[in-house]
């Protein structure tokens, strides 16, 4: 029987159309397969028809029952929802497409215009369940067998691109290449329409096109005129993407992907990394598709001195530019990188070449991001309107580690083709733009938890994506700035507005309002009379009285009767650290010399804000509510238990026998009320006496304002000298330490341990150019999370004597550390998981009668049915295996081997993969966003400190200044205070994240060996061997320990919040 394609030439350049890997042979063959047709392409929904018509093979009515069976949705009107409406869209990326495809199908005329002339971008995009569908529903598997085969959740860009396009072109969407649009030409006189200004000189039908919606996807450098854009600024972060040539060979299918690992959660990982090779990553993904796509975030100081930057430049752009990166030497790092994390397992690396044939690695920079203040807009001249969408990123610049720029420019689209829609039906310009505004408002916040579950069901309606959607959450006269007619005047824009001076109202206290309220707290104690916010304070007294206020029970008042006013001030201002979690603004000594009211003022300010819902019951032996728990208080506790510790274990060290100390558990608690540690006397601690004064950084010895405060160990700091010896990283509250030796603080990673001996075994060769300090650096009970654990033998510590509370996850994990043998693990420090590890996890958790713990008889049903019901087809899918070590592969054999019932549900295996790819994906978007938002909250503290020293210089000033302007920027400065306060509470937060997040990693680590040792045979077991174990255990039970603190914490505070109501945190 002949072949389709020697019956009908049409059959083979349609073939060709679907085979084709190159943007030009895309285009060639289509423009073949319209002339083999009598068609002209860009002809809009009637061409789709009638190619539909006349190829009607096996091969292409595969394809045709996708496209219409999406077609066919009842918000398409049959593809006449639209047929009045003429589009331009601007970009040819996958949202840019995305959008024009959409357009196409409510039958719009649809042009494209495109600056480039080809897809060469091989950069792997990680894509959220809803795309793979959506993608899917359009035929990407006629157009790119390996689409998201197995468990893969990812695809490259140019790949991506390649299938949007071929269905564009089907769709009858009008495509130009090589044309770059510059402009808008606004309708000369009444009749006409809107234009674009296009270069170079377009084809006379493109230029003379009027159209009444423009779409611009053309990335966020290009943002038409009129759109506002702000930008969202965090520390300096440069990223590295390198795309290595993938010859699909046996030994590279057999690598397994690393979805994301990040120095967050996993720190032994990238000391390994350090180590060995002198590379310093925060993070690092590796992606196979058409190549073997790494991409990663490097620090600085690290790219420095190992020659991939040439020379420290303060400006962004000319740190990164091309003149001051080494190609040889980025390249030698990339490769460094692959190597490492893939065990040398991909071979020989060679690069892939970009578009213009070099290597394809790149340093790039994503310190900010970009974010247009709206989504649309409205123009008006002669009476013609034309409306404004944007799409892509030039609407939202994503961050790359959380993978949401294609699913969230998906969305935007979809929002952005509604938009249209709704257009096209008559709906006035505001009501369009307010409904358009309002998803704009829920784009930042979705994910795949928080939106509808039913992907299949999701279309170009919202209601079917957003679950409890507003779309009148932005009301018409709103948006009354997003309309732009002629006759009307300008209006300003939301960056160009100017800064009143006037301080929030009712959200920072005024002078008078903070002596009132302190006057409150400490009426009815003997001796105090608080009178102004200076003089009344030097005793000591009226703090010592806020104090007990606020945690009665640490102190009596009658025990201050003789005591010095130094010694009081000083026992205040440690109870208000350790206690209430309210850091010192200055020192006791300036407290009592009263040389520094502004600091006063400010740190008083703190306690006011903190505790300003406290309901006040007169009398000094008050039982006042102790406030709500603070998260800076927890972490302040948990800071001072490492160092305690720590001073532990270097007493023992250089004794031989560790000091005796205070009978405390070594984690943290909250549960009990606090009371003072009984080993510190009343007098102040040495650092108060001996710092030398508040206004002096302790490091660098400048000037310290105010906002610049930052206090450690007693010491006053910047915020910006306060950064780690070896790497200048910033010291996040809970994560550094103070070495006793050289007085440096540094960060976990780098903090050297005294007296501890090199390990070099298990450990890559250490680099010429990396300090000689030791990578472990934590005591045998790991108080921080994300330290090393392995590569050590400590001396076993003793447990903490006190009852430890499991939550469930915790004890069926304990009670079921018997039942998984896991021979040979490879020694530390651990690699990053894999999705094989995750799986086996999930197993563990999920089968019913196959000697695995039970968790529900309908988990495996369910598993089998969501396989089910996915969306992929039996007929297309050419499912390719996942590899997995050897480990699990064995694992699941023996599941196999004694159920008997494996084949009764074929797709389980794919399923558990899949999920568990994605619990690995949604903890390193979890890890990044914490880091980025970190990373702002830096910025922003920056920017406070620059506007507080203005303040504070201005308020300090021996100037003729009315005094109600010194009111006004005293109030101005109280306000800004407050914002650090808030800023400061907020990081404590998500410091809290991040221990559990370690946590977590440091308990499944330690899981891991002590299966290990408890599936060995007894007799088999050496005394080492059970030495190790018995380590092991008290380590597991001390990680438990701490994450029962955590939990509790979080208890403790919910039920303060539940009593005092909603108030602010301290």
């Amino acid at each position: 029987m002949a072949s389709p394609t020697s019956i009908n030439p049409a059959h083979a350049h349609f073939e060709s159309v679907l085979q084709a890997q190159l943007c030009q042979d895309v285009l060639s063959s289509f423009q073949g397969l319209c002339r083999a047709l009598g068609l002209e392409p860009g002809g809009g929904l009637p061409q789709y028809h009638k190619i539909k018509a006349q190829l009607n093979y096996w091969s292409a009515k595969s394809l045709w029952a996708k496209l219409d069976k999406r077609a066919s949705q009842p918000v398409y009107q049959q593809g006449r929802a639209c047929t009045s409406t003429k589009c331009l869209v601007v970009g040819a990326g996958p949202c840019g497409l995305r959008a024009a495809v959409e357009l196409a199908m409510l039958g719009a005329r649809v042009v494209l215009v495109e600056k480039r002339t080809k897809f060469s971008r091989h950069n792997v995009l990680h894509l959220w369940p809803f795309t793979i569908h959506d993608l899917r529903a359009l035929g990407a598997k006629k157009f790119y067998g390996r689409f998201c085969t197995g468990s893969l959740d990812h695809i490259s860009i140019r790949q991506l691109q390649l299938l949007l396009l071929k269905v564009a072109l089907l769709l009858g969407v009008e495509i130009h290449w090589g044309v770059t649009f510059t402009g808008l030409q606004p309708p000369p006189r009444k009749g006409s329409g809107w234009r674009a200004q296009l270069q170079p000189s377009p084809p006379a039908q493109l230029a003379n096109y009027e159209f009444d919606v423009l779409i611009s996807a053309a990335g966020g450098k290009f943002v038409p005129e009129g759109f506002t854009v702000r930008e969202m600024r965090g520390k300096l972060a440069i990223g590295i993407t390198a795309n290595f040539v993938n010859g699909r060979t046996v030994e590279e299918t057999q690598v397994p992907e690393i979805s994301g690992v990040a120095r967050i959660y996993n720190q032994s990982f990238f000391q390994s990394l350090l180590k060995a090779t002198g590379i310093d990553l925060e993070n690092i993904v590796y992606y196979k598709d058409d190549t073997h796509y790494f991409v990663m975030t490097a620090k600085k100081q690290c790219l420095l001195r190992l020659g991939v930057l040439r020379q420290d430049w303060p400006e962004t752009d000319r740190l990164l530019g091309s003149a001051n990166v080494a190609p040889e030497a980025l390249q030698r790092f990339a490769r460094a990188a692959a190597d490492f994390a893939t065990h040398g397992k991909l071979g020989k690396l060679e690069f892939a070449q970009d578009a213009h044939g070099r290597p394809d690695v790149s340093a790039f920079d994503f310190t900010s991001m970009m974010r247009a203040e709206s989504s649309a807009r409205v123009q008006e001249k002669h009476g013609a309107r034309l409306l404004l969408g944007l799409v892509g990123d030039c609407l939202v610049e994503p961050f790359w580690p959380l993978g949401t720029g294609v699913a969230r420019g998906f969305l935007a689209a979809f929002d952005a083709a509604w938009m249209v829609k709704r257009w096209a039906e008559g709906a006035g310009p505001l009501e369009v733009l307010a409904e358009r505004e309002s998803l704009y408002q829920l784009l930042s916040q979705t994910s795949p938890e928080n939106m509808h579950r039913n992907v299949a069901q999701y279309g170009l309606d919202p209601a079917s994506r957003y679950p409890n959607l507003n779309l009148r959450a932005v009301t018409p006269s709103q948006v009354r700035d997003l309309y732009d007619v002629e006759a009307k005047e300008p209006v300003r824009r939301m960056s160009d507005k100017t800064d009143s001076g006037k301080p929030a109202t009712g959200s920072v206290a005024t002078q008078e309002e903070l002596l009132h309220w302190c006057q409150e707290q400490t009426a009815g104690y003997p001796g105090v009379h608080v009178t102004d916010l200076s003089s009344s304070w030097v005793d000591g007294l009226a703090l010592c009285a806020l104090v007990h206020r606020l945690r009665p029970g640490l102190l009596e008042p009658s025990e201050l009767q003789g005591v010095g006013a130094l010694e009081a001030t000083s026992w205040a201002l440690k109870m208000a650290e350790h206690e209430l979690g309210i850091t010192p603004v200055l020192s006791a000594q300036a407290m009592v010399a009263g040389n520094d009211p502004l600091g006063l003022i400010a740190y008083l300010s703190h306690f006011h804000s903190a505790f300003k819902s406290t309901p006040h019951n007169p009398g000094p032996v008050s039982q006042g509510s102790p406030g709500t728990a603070s998260a800076v208080l927890f972490l302040g506790k948990l800071q001072r238990t490492l160092q305690r510790t720590r001073a532990q274990g270097n007493g023992e060290d250089a004794g031989g026998k560790k000091p005796r100390v205070e009978v405390e558990a070594e984690t943290p608690s909250t549960e009990e009320p606090p009371v003072p540690e009984p080993d510190v006397p009343v007098t102040p601690p040495s650092q108060y006496q001996e710092a030398s004064a508040e206004d002096l950084c302790a490091l660098c010895g400048e000037h310290l304002y105010i906002l610049e405060r930052l206090c450690a160990n007693g010491r006053f700091f910047h915020r910006s000298c306060f950064r780690c010896h070896i790497c200048e990283a910033t010291l996040w509250p809970s994560g550094y330490g103070q070495h006793p030796g050289d007085g440096h603080f540094y960060c976990l990673q780098h903090l050297p341990q005294p007296g501890h001996k090199e390990d070099s075994s298990n450990r890559g060769p250490e680099s010429q150019d990396l300090p000689t300090h030791s990578e472990n650096n934590m005591p045998s009970r790991p108080l921080i999370p994300g330290a090393p654990q392995e590569g050590t033998s400590p001396v076993p510590s003793q447990p903490t004597r006190r009852l430890i509370r499991l939550s469930s996850p915790e004890r069926q994990r304990l009670s079921s550390l018997h039942l998984t043998p896991d021979p040979e693990m490879e020694p530390p420090p651990k690699p990053p998981r894999s999705c094989s590890v995750l799986a086996r996890q999930a197993l563990e958790g999920s089968f019913v009668g196959w000697g695995m713990p039970v968790q529900s008889p309908q988990v495996l049903v369910a598993v089998e049915k969501e396989e089910e019901e996915s969306p992929c087809s039996s007929d297309e899918e050419a499912e390719e295996d996942v590899p997995l070590d050897s480990d699990t592969e064995q694992v699941l054999w023996n599941l196999a081997k004694n159920s008997g019932t494996m084949n009764s549900y074929p797709t389980w295996r794919r399923t558990l993969l899949r999920r568990a790819k994605e619990e690995e994906m949604k903890r390193f978007c979890k890890a990044q966003a914490i880091q980025r938002r970190q990373n702002e909250i830096e910025a922003a503290l920056r920017e406070l400190e620059a506007k507080g020293t203005e303040l504070e210089l201005a308020l300090r000033s021996r100037s003729s200044s009315p005094e109600q302007q010194k009111a006004l920027w005293l109030e101005q400065l109280l306000q800004l205070v407050q914002k650090k306060n808030s800023l400061v509470a907020e990081e404590a937060e998500l410091m809290i994240t991040v221990q559990e997040l370690n946590l977590e990693e440091k308990q499944w680590q330690l899981d891991q060996e002590l299966r290990t040792y408890m599936n060995r045979e007894e007799t088999l077991k050496t005394a080492a061997d059970r030495q190790a174990e018995d380590q092991v255990l008290r380590k597991l039970v001390d990680v438990v320990n701490q994450r029962d603190a955590l939990i509790r914490f979080q208890e403790e505070r919910r039920l303060s919040e539940l009593a005092s109501g909603p108030g602010p945190q301290g």
